[in-house]
């Protein structure tokens, strides 16, 4: 197979990288928890801990749950936005032998129960915020073990204010109820008179169950190996080293961890790249609190920026903005979405550093494409294929398509799910018989090896036999100085068979549908104009910031 895209590497890149260094994420942690014991490892809130501390606390919550007698293999969820208790917990189940199901904190109970009862979790650490949530559904469910964590349980006399604060001022906290639960620092003390037994793990064995497809359906676990995890902390690591090489003067590197670990681009790239690289990471337990986000980020020297559009657009607009520290920034990763070329051009007119776009899903552990982090210039790509990484372009009949054509965007590599969990049908669907993994987008690979996505199909709009794509619009439309964000879906049309809407929240109130429509005549051929467009004061995202089309296209349907 032809691979373009290594022509097109940075130097020093490699064409492929070497998983067999570990045999398991467990054992790439405790080699940096050797190496880097005395530097801070991870810091919320003004408290840190050392990767010593790090290494310690999560060897008592493992023996802890060995003690309770769990079996290898036993799926532990984890309930918590960005604290310092969760990369203990992750590094504590791993190390224990266990599989880590990443919950998203802000789930219904309806939500929690079929991820729990899916993934037959039997135990769960789970931030006191959230603990009523657990209480309406725990007794239809297998967990038997309840760990439950406070956010002020790590931060010493400070904690006790910082508790106080969350449970009696801002009330954050409703009444709840788990008989036989037990507080995480009670758990880690009783975990600290026992030993933590030894496991034996396996490449293919199984560390996280990243639940995904929400939006497309019932939610289904990606079973992610221990081999899929370190690939893609080896290939993200790879990807990043060219701009790391460029600062020797920089100790440690630094990372904002506002996307929350829950999810699959925070969880590698901020969570196991941070500790693969003896970095420190920089908790931020509410990113959608950007006064929040930037008071908490004030006075650090920020190296590396993980983020999703939507998060650099609010950034951007804050009058604060400008109190940050972005001096020795040496790559801002986008993801997670299409990045627009307005918030790219505006965020290197105030850092001087580019986003860098990637591209991967929960299936992929994510990262699959990344744009060079030497790039000076917004691409409008995806990038590149990574090290070890192949990229197929095929139709509907499976067939490759031409340099330049669009078709499915297919994935190989050693980042690539064993599967959805229990469910071989599904499984089947999306892998082709040659060890492809079809990822629902539509994309065209260049010459240079360079990846646009087009869309995903299922949100692609027919107009009159036409395809377009959203994405597009989007970007035209957010090149308007009074839109704020933008969102853009097709909708029934007794004409056209379908029309494109707009949903825009507006940064200028004195916008109006004219304004809009007048734009867009200057720069959409007629089928991809708008037809409609509703003002409003906000999108329906997801809990990483993605704009939720089909919330508003089934709303408006």
């Amino acid at each position: 197979m032809e691979k373009p895209w290594l022509k097109s590497y940075p130097a020093g890149v490699p064409a492929e990288i070497d998983t067999s260094a570990y045999r398991s994420v467990s054992e790439l942690l405790e080699d940096s928890f050797r190496e880097n014991r005395e530097r801070r490892a991870f810091l919320c809130m003004g408290q840190a801990i050392t990767y010593g501390e790090l290494d310690a606390m999560s060897v008592k919550l493992a023996a802890y749950f060995q003690q309770k007698g769990l079996k290898p293999g036993a799926r532990v969820a984890l309930m918590m936005p960005n604290v310092l208790q969760y990369p203990i917990a992750i590094a504590a189940v791993l190390r224990a032998g266990y599989v880590v199901v990443n919950v998203n904190p802000l789930y219904t109970p309806r939500e929690l129960e079929h991820q729990l009862k899916d993934s037959g979790a039997e135990a769960i650490v789970i931030l006191e915020n959230f603990a009523c949530t657990l209480e309406a559904v725990v007794k239809n469910t297998a967990i038997r073990h309840v760990v439950v964590a406070a956010m002020g349980d790590l931060m010493g006399l400070k904690g006790l204010l910082v508790n106080f604060v969350v449970r009696r001022v801002k009330k954050m906290v409703p009444e709840w109820s788990l008989p036989g639960s037990i507080r995480f620092n009670d758990a880690l003390a009783e975990g600290g008179r026992g030993k933590l037994a030894p496991v034996t793990q396996k490449p293919d064995d199984v560390a996280f169950l990243q639940y995904t497809g929400g939006t497309t359906g019932v939610a289904k676990g990606a079973t992610l190996t221990h081999r899929n995890v370190i690939a893609n902390t080896l290939q993200s690591e790879v990807w990043l080293n060219p701009a790391r090489k460029r600062r020797p003067d920089i100790d440690q590197f630094v990372s904002v961890v506002a996307l929350p670990l829950y999810h699959i681009f925070a969880l590698t790239v901020c969570g196991m790249l941070t500790i693969r690289t003896g970095g420190l990471g920089v908790l931020i337990p509410n990113p959608r609190d950007i006064a929040g986000t930037i008071k908490e980020l004030q006075g650090i020297p920020i190296n590396t920026f993980p983020a999703v559009n939507t998060l650099y657009n609010a950034l951007l607009n804050h009058p604060d903005f400008d109190k940050l520290d972005f001096s020795k920034l040496i790559a801002a990763n986008g993801g997670g979405m299409a990045v627009q070329e307005a918030v790219a051009k505006r965020w290197f007119a105030a850092t001087g550093v580019p986003i860098v776009e990637g591209y991967g899903l929960s299936e992929t552990s994510p990262c699959v494409t990344c744009n060079p982090v030497t790039a000076t210039e917004y691409t409008g790509t995806i990038g590149l294929p990574l090290p070890s990484t192949e990229i197929s372009i095929r139709d509907d009949d499976n067939n490759e398509v031409p340099l330049g054509q669009a078709g499915e965007i297919c994935i190989r590599g050693p980042q690539v799910m064993a599967g959805y969990w229990n469910r071989p049908e599904e499984t089947a669907k999306v892998m082709t018989a040659d060890g492809f993994f079809r990822s629902g987008d539509v994309g065209v690979l260049d010459e240079r090896g360079f990846v646009k996505i087009v869309d995903r199909k299922k949100d692609m709009i027919l107009v009159s036999g036409f395809n377009v794509y959203p994405n597009e619009i989007e970007d035209v439309v957010a090149m308007l100085p009074g839109v704020f964000e933008v969102a853009a879906v097709g909708v029934k049309d007794q004409n056209s068979g379908e029309a494109v809407k707009l949903f825009i929240v507006r940064r200028d109130q004195s916008l109006t549908e004219a304004d809009v429509m007048a734009f867009c005549k200057e720069r959409l051929t007629g089928y991809k104009r708008p037809r409609m467009i509703e003002f409003r004061n906000d999108l329906p995202k997801s809990n990483v910031g993605k704009i939720l089309r089909r919330e508003l296209r089934d709303g408006a349907a």
